[in-house]
């Protein structure tokens, strides 16, 4: 019930979140990265509202590393029973031909390591796509706290 007053209240005083991605106009070209990349970009899309087009007033480009693992977890015979996944995406924000933003964004998960094939490579793909979802909310909002300075003239 405190949320809902809340909420009333905040749209009552014309409260809009400075994070909005109805106002985010950012196109994202393919990150040539494989089945990663595609899902990068997907999420990354996804956060801004839908895909944009090239003639977006914002270009996010995003280089995307092939994911590392380490082991994290050897059980009493020395077999891996726990691995951890990292991935890496190296972005550049710009407005034309001016660089407006840049930086580097690490994610990693664990996952459970087991010796059954199939088993193995969905505990491994679901700790990729998860590791995905976090970089994209990042380098998203990141890229959309830039565009917001940017457009505002809070530089």
């Amino acid at each position: 019930m405190k949320k809902l007053l809340v909420f009333l209240l905040l749209g009552a005083c014309g409260f809009r979140p400075m994070y909005s991605a109805s106002d985010v106009d950012i196109y994202v070209p393919p990150i040539r990265s494989g089945a990663n990349g595609i899902e990068l970009r997907n999420a990354l899309n996804n956060k801004f509202g839908g895909q944009k087009d090239v003639s977006a007033p914002y270009v996010l480009e995003v280089s995307l590393a092939e994911p590392t693992t380490s082991y994290k977890a050897l059980d009493q015979t020395g077999v891996a029973t726990w691995q951890e996944i990292i991935l890496t995406a190296s972005y550049t924000l710009k407005a034309g031909d001016t660089v407006i933003a840049s930086g580097k964004e690490t994610s990693s998960e664990s996952y459970s390591f087991v010796q059954y094939l199939v088993a193995a490579n969905a505990s491994y793909n679901n700790a990729v796509n998860n590791t995905i979802t976090v970089l994209a909310e990042k380098i998203g909002n990141r890229a959309m706290a830039e565009v917001y300075k940017h457009s505002h003239g809070n530089k």
